[in-house]
């Protein structure tokens, strides 16, 4: 049973042409996620349309087509079990995507995947991938150095992708040699899950082997409690029930409790999962619990419940690390768009722009710059126009990050560095 086994999420992460797709699709078929009579099928029509030269990538793009038409396998969910764990691959097709999915999703990666191409090394969107995911708190790595195929499977080309991946990674702060880096073929199937004869000189880990290397993540249960509101209901004959996932921390029966930025504490009488009642609930535990002492128009969604003794922090204003997805012209101080973080939509104002950096290295490039554009990295401070729950990212990344959206997009998306709070009492 799949459910016993722990789950990661995992991004894959890399270049645009070397090979993230394929080497999913691969990873998914060796797992036996995805069967041979559908590969055989897609293989068929491939042929059929020109593309003989098959590749699992085109497997990966056409599901959106197959989707629609109903067929009954949905990779799209591309979920795949080793030994050790179950994995849902974040699927980070663009660049942009790749982003917004990892400071929004609600699959935080837990690990990642570097795919790197043989023949090109890295590439600067490497670089800026590397950067992000380290920036938005990924700290485990595997690199996949991919077509081996294409350079005969030269252990020599392989060392110096290797020599020049570490360089790379270094930089922001991952340690070489705690990182594994494997020589493999998606299109061929070499060393992802058996070792190949075609490098007789590599005696490292199979790809799969690998990933069962990574060490699960702590669940955040030491952290004080911090519970977003989704939604408040008034449940007759029991009184005020607000709705919400538990962050970090525990949730505990009889625990006194306090809401954020509104103010107004209670004590938990009852909590439930799944129409079952609990004694208690943590990390990940979608749960409706009732507070005595609280009224339904006291909270709303975007509060946080956190601890009497440890209570989620309201900030005043706060720094920022943010990246610059998109914007149609430039951002400069005065800019005052929705910020949404946890549960929370609340419109903040660029108050200062204090460095832009180097979005491949994290090196400050320009201090206090006029404006900021599509591609760019910065730390700036930001002020809320009216009360928000935010934290650092650093002790609660979970309540710590945010995207930015205008005009119906994600314009930006950042971390939190550092905070001034409010005096709430």
């Amino acid at each position: 049973m799949a459910a016993d086994k722990p789950h990661m999420n995992l991004a894959v992460i890399g270049h645009i042409d070397h090979g993230k797709s394929t080497t999913v699709g691969r990873l998914l078929f060796e797992t036996g996620a995805v069967a041979q009579h559908v590969l055989d099928s897609y293989k068929k029509e491939a042929e059929s349309k020109g593309k003989g030269s098959f590749e699992f990538a085109w497997v990966m793009d056409n599901l959106k087509e197959e989707r629609e038409r109903g067929i009954t396998i949905d990779i799209a969910h591309k979920r795949f079990d080793t030994a050790k764990y179950y994995f849902t691959v974040v699927d980070c097709p663009g660049h942009r995507d790749f982003v917004k999915n990892m400071i929004t999703g609600a699959s935080q990666a837990d690990a990642a995947v570097l795919v790197v191409a043989a023949p090109d090394g890295p590439m600067e969107q490497t670089k800026e991938h590397v950067f992000l995911s380290r920036t938005l708190g990924i700290n485990q790595l595997i690199i996949a150095v991919n077509k081996m195929d294409a350079v005969q499977y030269s252990e020599k080309r392989f060392n110096e992708v290797k020599q020049q991946v570490t360089d790379l990674i270094k930089m922001v702060g991952f340690k070489p040699e705690e990182t594994l880096f494997i020589p493999i073929s998606s299109f061929t199937g070499v060393n992802v899950s058996k070792k190949s004869p075609e490098t007789p000189w590599y005696n490292g880990p199979t790809f799969l082997e690998a990933l069962d290397t990574l060490k699960e993540p702590e669940k955040p249960t030491d952290k004080p409690l911090r519970l977003p509101i989704q939604d408040v209901y008034t449940i007759s004959g029991i009184g005020t029930v607000p709705v919400g996932r538990v962050e970090t921390g525990l949730l505990k029966k009889g625990m006194k409790v306090s809401f954020m930025p509104a103010n107004k504490e209670g004590e938990v009488k009852s909590i439930e999962m799944h129409h079952e009642e609990h004694a208690q609930a943590g990390p990940g535990d979608n749960v409706g619990f009732n507070v005595r002492g609280i009224a339904k128009n006291d909270i709303r969604r975007g509060d946080v419940c956190g601890p009497v003794d440890a209570p989620p922090t309201v900030a005043e204003e706060f720094t920022a690390q943010v990246v610059v997805l998109q914007h149609p012209s430039v951002l400069s101080v005065g800019y005052t768009p929705v910020f949404h973080c946890h549960t929370a939509q609340v419109a903040c104002t660029f108050l200062e722009l204090q460095k832009k950096l180097d979005p491949r290295s994290g090196q400050v490039k320009e201090e206090n710059p006029a404006f900021l554009k599509a591609g760019d990295a910065a730390i700036v401070k930001i002020v809320p126009t009216r009360p928000l729950v935010i934290e650092k990212a650093k002790e609660l990344p979970q309540l710590g990050r945010f995207a930015v959206r205008d005009m119906g997009s994600t314009i930006a998306a950042g971390i939190v560095l550092d905070i001034k709070a409010k005096q709430m009492r």
